[in-house]
């Protein structure tokens, strides 16, 4: 199906020529008015004009269809600018062109906290050290800003800092994929597909293909929204457009293969294994073999960030010295790799109970760099596979099953500082639930005893500080992340968490006084524009001014103490009473952590889990063991953390 006659820039042969210099024109005016003190009304143009005319320039001046152009733009940035700042693969401006040897510096994995990644007490601690990250040629798709410099004529940093000149990159980059696969210029997006796929970067078909699927999905759907900038931009619907995925034989990739993975069809995957190997005297890694979810279910997802690049990390988690997790996201283009299978137990969230029942994803990224942000393209492809896995498992798409690493609690007191803290403040959770298909709603009245977190990411920007250096401020972002106050007054003290041991800070990874997007709580009280929330045993306040609340009213199940108690313990982990252990197998203590649920307060509850330890100390599978007892817990929505409540402490009610 061809594109609509009347769509700018698509007029055919000369009058095509004559009217990409005037629409190129008019979009560079509309970015540049502004920075030169000129609203673009007084020059008798539409206030958020600017980047849709700059779309409709750069596709008229290198032949590439506009909705091509956009559909592309918004599976790489949802059209957003981020102000010139590069995303975690070096990738710069609406187009995401990526200029890796400028943008990024080596980085280590998990270079925040020291936490144990098995967390299993019946074990040694395991103290991985940081592994190299990789070094030689940078692959294509990392350096595709100064191709599109050698084919526009632009510097690199025009292309990095100017919206307009970075989209016309990316429609160059469009245009010599075209030309690669023999196809000449054409007003139809369906015959745009092979160049789609190349301009992914991916050197395999199937994930070429993956990415192609994903941006004429996004053409047929269209959208429209309001970028970081301010730029209203929209794409008109295309249903029927189907493509001519045929295009993508002629580009020479090597032939990629999902055998042995377990990913949904929908995305690109391959199977790159973690060992499970013996070395040293009597010690093996990088993680356990089981029989999940035959000998126990898998219960949670956690959603973690690599700290580090692609190769790399795909380099560590091949060391059997080092650490592990079931999948590894790319940022450029969604692609995954999966190491470690479903049945088998990683060693990944620094605690054993989770890991024993939970699937771990990195997402190529860093927490402590706000403006190294997330690709729309990588988002996505990790959507669709928790989706998948949560209905492979009968996993609830909620914040207390589908985990971040942030929010896994220390299995025991010692452990609670070192506890990793990522993907931090910057993963954009209502942006991730929207594409689970499971967005935050209101699901009661404004006088419910429940709320879901839920602030505008974009306008949401509390600050941070630690990302260059302790006590240096963060680049203002926007964020899932709310601040919890002592009293209803952002001059009162911060929400202290005895935990950590010391004061509360407003430090990127100081998780003691705030609360995510997603998180459910129950409402403490109220003053006017604040709402306060039980939160470690306290009554935590954060503004939520009816005009732009930072929490909408929801339904839920809460837990208290039962009748006749004045508070009860909090476990960081459920684990089976010591009458349950068999011969063989030594019994783990069940120790609470130093917080306590006290009488009249409420938490929500995950649901009720019984006490469980899966006991696997050794190479040999043949002593490997899963302990479950009579005792059952309540998992808790305690602080920014989860918990483990014993049932039988406490009484369960509707909120």
């Amino acid at each position: 199906m061809r594109e609509p006659a009347t769509e700018p820039g698509r007029a055919a042969g000369s009058s095509r020529r004559a009217r990409r210099g005037a629409v190129r024109a008019l979009a560079a005016a509309a970015l540049t008015l502004p920075l030169l003190g000129v609203a673009p009304s007084e020059a008798g143009l539409p206030d958020t004009a600017g980047l849709q005319n700059a779309f409709t320039a750069a596709a008229a001046e290198y032949d590439v269809p506009r909705s091509v152009l956009l559909g592309v733009s918004y599976l790489q940035s949802r059209w957003d600018a981020h102000g010139g700042a590069p995303s975690v693969t070096g990738g710069y401006g609406p187009m995401h062109l990526t200029d890796a040897e400028a943008a990024l510096a080596a980085s280590e994995h998990h270079a925040e906290g020291t936490e144990d990644p098995r967390g299993d007490d019946a074990r040694p601690p395991l103290r991985p050290g940081a592994g190299a990250p990789r070094t030689g040629e940078l692959p294509a798709r990392l350096t595709t800003l100064p191709r599109a410099a050698r084919l526009t004529g632009l510097s690199p940093e025009r292309l990095r800092e100017d919206p307009a000149a970075n989209l016309a990159g990316g429609a160059a980059l469009l245009a010599e994929a075209q030309r690669r696969l023999g196809g000449p210029p054409s007003d139809d997006p369906a015959d745009w597909y092979g160049a789609v796929a190349l301009f992914s970067g991916a050197d395999d078909t199937a994930s070429a293909a993956a990415y192609a699927d994903e941006v004429f999905e996004v053409i047929r759907s269209g959208g429209a929204r309001v970028t970081d900038a301010g730029q209203q931009v929209a794409l008109a619907p295309r249903p029927d457009l189907a493509p001519d995925v045929a295009a993508l034989d002629r580009a020479g990739l090597r032939t990629g293969s999902a055998a042995g993975t377990e990913c949904p069809r929908t995305v690109s995957c391959e199977w790159i294994p973690a060992p499970y190997e013996e070395f040293g005297d009597g010690d093996y890694g990088n993680h356990d073999l089981g029989d999940r979810p035959a000998s126990q279910p898998i219960r949670y997802i956690v959603v973690h960030d690599t700290e580090g690049a692609w190769e790399g990390v795909l380099d560590m988690v091949q060391d059997p010295t080092y650490v592990s997790w079931q999948y590894s996201l790319r940022s450029t283009d969604g692609h995954i790799a999966q190491h470690v299978k479903a049945k088998d137990v990683a060693w990944h969230a620094g605690n054993w109970y989770v890991n024993a029942g939970s699937i771990g994803l990195e997402h190529e990224g860093f927490l402590a760099e706000p403006d190294a942000w997330y690709t729309e393209a990588m988002y996505r492809s990790s959507a669709r596979l928790v989706k998948y896995l949560a209905k492979k498992h009968g996993i609830p798409l909620d914040r207390q099953h589908v985990l971040g690493h942030d929010t896994v609690p220390g299995p025991t007191s010692g452990t609670i500082p070192g506890m990793h803290t990522d993907p931090g403040p910057y993963w954009d959770w209502a942006h991730y639930f929207e594409l689970l298909g499971r967005p935050f709603e209101a699901t009661a009245g404004k006088h419910s005893g429940v709320v879901t977190i839920r602030p505008d990411y974009s306008a949401n920007r509390p600050v941070f500080t630690g990302c260059e250096g302790a006590g240096e401020p963060c680049t203002t972002h926007g964020s899932s992340a709310v601040r919890l106050y002592s009293d209803h007054d952002e001059s009162a003290p911060l929400i202290r968490d005895i935990g950590l041991g010391r004061a509360p800070t407003t430090g990127v990874n100081d998780l003691s006084s705030r609360v995510s997007t997603g998180q459910r709580y129950a409402v403490a009280d109220r003053w006017g524009d604040w709402t306060a929330i039980w939160y470690l045993g306290q009554k935590a306040w954060f503004r939520n001014p009816a005009r732009q609340p930072t929490a909408v009213p929801s339904k839920g199940l809460v837990v208290t103490p039962r009748e006749g108690v004045e508070s009860v313990p909090v476990y960081g982990r459920a684990y089976p009473e010591k009458e349950a252990y068999p011969a063989g197998v030594p019994a783990q203590p069940v120790t609470p952590l130093p917080y306590t649920l006290p009488k009249g307060q409420k938490y929500v509850t995950g649901g009720k889990v019984p006490g469980e330890y899966y006991y696997a100390v050794t190479f040999d599978e043949a002593s490997h063991r899963v302990v479950t007892g009579e005792d059952l817990y309540y998992e808790i929505q305690f602080g920014h953390r989860v918990g483990f409540v014993r049932a039988a402490d406490v009484t369960v009610t509707s909120s």
